[in-house]
């Protein structure tokens, strides 16, 4: 490659990112979930692991191209976003490596165009985790998958064409391309695909070099020189002999060993057995998980026989032995997580976030969530384990267990029927959901302050949360809430005066305290912050992040849900009158509410979200003001004996 080949590869390496049009493909059906996959390729530095890390994806998700262009295809689910206008997007969270620039830039640069701009001019920070929209697309049926493809040098529709065995036609249709002439590098292209594109990664990876000349020589040497010693030998030397039966003898005793090792394991098993507890061999360490007793994963009927066909499971070496120090943990092995989830069924896919996959299951005859990660993400599940085995309540969601392998980790939740609550306050009948009502809702927003309060002030180690938010907030069968995703590192141990320094912000835009995004500082305060937010959602019915057109510009603007209700609460001085408070109370209450009560809520949601953390409440002081709150409202009830519109959302929450 000549000195001036070698100039315009980097110049279009470094700039066709820059010039990605990343144009999203729009949807409609935000229920939408699929599979497809995005064409990457890599440079020099991005090496398996940290691609792996970069897409979170699996080692089986990864393909490689069969040519020399030096292109991976990665598999990652799909879905329509919520957002307006609605496009597909798949999750995935970027570490930035080194400082300088925005962290705009260096997400754009590091993804080759396959990422949706981020609206951010922060600076990037090495150490910093972002999380990161990829661009994908659902296939419309005529073909079963499509896959993201960013445009280089000397690209053409009739080049793409004859590269993935598809027809110009197909890829013109997917793209709305009207002239296949005008296509430029970095515009992301949505190629249609019916199978799965490339060959494993892992054996193009693995295949072993071709002995060199000299090996070859050395070996044949050696061979002969043996053929040599055989042939003149006529009888076996005596070291042979005595080498024999040392090894003989050594296994004689590493199987008395062993066995004494089962012997001794299946009794404690028994003992277990006998004082009610869990039945599971656990492997390297005998206090991995906790077990709550809310759950039993092994019915004492057929608890011999599962013992008898225990499996090995694999523990990855990153979490280390004495990791966690709790009692009668439960280990699920691969195979049964694999059928408990019609092995990882599309139909059984609930959804997925920035750390992995999540799906519904049967696991052992119970209704469980599972989610799926990578190994790459072994300090985050520790985190998550090593916290969630320290705190049960009932407005927590409860741990169950964990499976793990080589290449990925699981972790098992209850699983909780009605879902999030962000489905059940935005836009619910769109959603197949009834409205929630007055005192559902004041229920609500007390179930999860009591969870908090827990986290917060009765566990032995205290923590915060950092990620608050209405689609961490569950509801079960009688709508009581629970707050979930604790863990991957988002849980934070207390110090001092209950803060934290934290080198990354985690957590989710209109959500997130000034002082925590200004310094990085994570207290409980940080939470109160949250939770007044989603205490401004459960009245309003509106999401954290109001999109409104802007006066003479096309994009929406977006603004935040707790600084449109403070302005509103401006000029509502009190209950009697807070008709600006009014244009945003969620109409699906139809008025049926008591306005002290609801205007009670608005104000603690304004202390809650104060810029000054010092003048927030802390969760007790929440816990108790929404305790009174709801005690007034179910007098407020009592006074409307007869209503059935009221009376109707009542007995569906309680």
């Amino acid at each position: 490659m000549n000195l001036a080949t070698s100039t315009l590869w980097l110049l279009s390496f470094f700039i066709s990112p820059l010039l990605s049009s990343s144009n999203p493909m729009n949807c409609s059906d935000t229920s939408r979930l699929c599979t497809s996959f995005l064409a990457f390729k890599p440079n020099r530095n991005q090496t398996f692991s940290i691609i792996q890390s970069m897409f979170d994806a699996l080692p089986s998700d990864v393909t490689a191209d069969a040519t020399s262009s030096g292109d991976i295809y990665l598999r990652k689910n799909c879905s329509c976003l919520a957002t307006t206008p609605h496009h597909y997007a798949t999750n995935t969270t970027f570490t930035i490596r080194q400082n300088g620039g925005s962290v705009s830039d260096a997400v754009v640069s590091a993804y080759s165009g396959l990422s949706f701009p981020l609206n951010s001019s922060r600076e990037a920070r090495a150490g910093v985790v972002v999380s990161v929209q990829l661009l994908c697309g659902c296939s419309s049926g005529l073909w079963n998958y499509l896959m993201s493809y960013v445009t280089v040098n000397g690209d053409s529709v009739q080049s793409l064409s004859s590269r993935f065995g598809v027809s110009m036609d197909r890829i013109e249709e997917v793209n709305g391309i009207l002239n296949p002439d005008n296509i430029t590098t970095g515009d992301l292209i949505y190629i249609p695909l019916d199978s799965v594109p490339g060959v494993p990664y892992e054996a193009k990876k693995t295949t072993p070099p071709a002995p060199s000349p000299a090996l070859t020589n050395r070996n044949n040497s050696a061979a002969d020189q043996v053929n040599h010693t055989s042939k003149g030998s006529g009888h076996v030397p005596y070291i042979w002999i005595i080498g024999g039966l040392t090894i003989v003898l050594a296994l004689l005793v590493i199987c008395i060993l062993v066995c004494i090792c089962l012997r001794s394991s299946s009794c404690n098993s028994s003992s277990d057995e006998d004082s009610g507890g869990h039945s599971f061999q656990i492997l390297r360490n005998s206090g991995f998980f906790c077990g709550s007793g809310r759950y039993n994963c092994c019915r004492q009927t057929n608890c011999e026989t599962q013992s008898n066909h225990h499996q090995v499971v694999a523990i990855p070496k990153a979490l280390g032995d004495g990791m966690f120090e709790i009692e009668k943990p439960t280990v699920f092995t691969y195979e049964e997580i694999r059928a408990a989830t019609d092995g990882f069924a599309d139909s059984n896919l609930l959804g997925h976030g920035n750390y992995g996959s999540v799906y519904f299951g049967l696991l052992r005859e119970q209704e469980v969530v599972v989610k799926r990660m990578t190994a790459t993400k072994t300090k985050e599940f520790a985190a998550e384990m090593k916290v969630l085995c320290k705190v049960h309540h009932s407005n927590l969601v409860e741990l169950i267990g964990y499976a793990a392998t080589s290449d990925e980790l699981f972790v098992v939740y209850e699983y909780v029927q009605k879902g999030m609550l962000k489905n059940h306050l935005h836009d619910p009948q769109s959603k197949g959901n009834t409205p929630l009502s007055w005192i559902m809702r004041n229920q609500i927003a007390l179930d999860a302050a009591r969870g908090l309060e827990y986290i917060h002030e009765h566990t032995k180690t205290h923590y915060v949360h950092r990620d608050i938010k209405t689609s961490n907030i569950l509801l079960d069968e009688a709508f009581r809430a629970k707050i979930s995703d604790f863990g991957l590192a988002k849980l934070v141990e207390k110090t001092g005066e209950g803060e934290v320094s934290v080198t990354k912000v985690v957590g989710t835009y209109g959500y997130l305290a000034p002082e925590y995004l200004s310094d990085g500082l994570a207290t409980s305060k940080s939470d109160v912050y949250a939770f007044g937010v989603v205490l401004f959602e459960i009245i309003s019915g509106r999401e954290a992040v109001i999109r409104t057109e802007a006066m003479g510009t096309k994009n929406p603007e977006r603004r935040p849900l707790a600084s449109t209700m403070l302005a509103a609460l401006k000029n509502s001085p009190d209950s009697m009158n807070m008709s600006s408070l009014k244009e945003f109370i969620d109409p699906n209450m139809m008025d049926l509410y008591p306005h002290d009560c609801l205007f009670k809520i608005a104000m603690l949601a304004k202390q809650c979200v104060d810029d000054d953390p010092i003048l927030r409440p802390n969760m007790k002081q929440v816990v108790i003001s929404l305790s009174q709150i709801l005690l007034s409202s179910i007098e407020w009830e009592a006074t409307l004996a007869g209503n059935s519109q009221v009376f109707s959302g009542l007995v569906q929450g309680r």
